[in-house]
């Protein structure tokens, strides 16, 4: 049985590879090599690769405090989704490795609950308040993801390689495609995400003023 100490231990020596040389350099041999022990004083306490992985997305998911957060539910859900964010780039490759786990664990429960919670509490029924938690779980660990393995002259390539006669439609909108910062485009797409529902009772309004 995994000793929960050790357990831990090794979690926080695999974070400090991951920050220090990538995600790819995170392996349960180069842990036991880090901590000066035996490869299977490791598997014991993680058993694999990807129980490891689950361990260390859920450490840092952690991060994300819940402390402070505003009253207003719709205010407190946008929060909760910056302090993910936030809680992904203070890692190296943290959005990789969380997004490349399905952590069903106490650091991620709590998170995912406070998330849902202020959903609810926005007026989304029941699979809207689960469809738009994962909607924006994805769009952040995506998004974030892409900041974090992106070169700096991404813009640079987007207007070499977009032709005006092949791509007008790319060319038309090229300046907001490479422009902007992930901050800005981060804080579009939440708005988006996380505007309120439509409400039946709403619809012929929308209808009057479509005519």
């Amino acid at each position: 049985m995994a000793n929960a100490r050790r357990q831990s231990e090794i979690v926080s020596t695999a974070l400090e590879l991951l920050d220090e040389k990538g995600a790819d350099a995170v392996s349960l041999r180069a842990v036991a090599e880090r901590m000066g022990v035996r490869l299977n004083t490791v598997s014991w306490h993680v058993k694999t690769k990807s129980r490891l992985l689950e361990l260390m997305a859920d450490a840092i998911v952690g991060r994300v405090s819940l402390e402070g957060l505003p009253p207003d539910p719709a205010d407190r859900l946008r929060e909760l989704v910056r302090r993910y964010r936030r809680a992904l780039l203070a890692v190296r490759d943290g959005a990789k490795v969380v997004a490349g786990t399905y952590a069903a664990e106490e650091h991620t429960l709590r998170a995912a609950e406070a998330i849902v919670g202020a959903l609810l509490e926005c007026g989304f029924g029941e699979r809207e308040a689960a469809w738009t938690a994962w909607t924006a779980v994805y769009f952040t660990l995506g998004l974030t993801q892409e900041e974090q393995g992106a070169p700096a002259s991404v813009g640079e390539v987007l207007h070499a390689a977009v032709a005006p006669d092949a791509h007008p439609s790319l060319a038309r909108v090229l300046g907001h495609l490479a422009g902007g910062t992930f901050e800005e485009r981060f804080d579009f797409g939440l708005d988006l995400i996380t505007r309120p529902p439509r409400r039946a009772e709403d619809e012929p309004a929308r209808a009057r003023r479509r005519r």
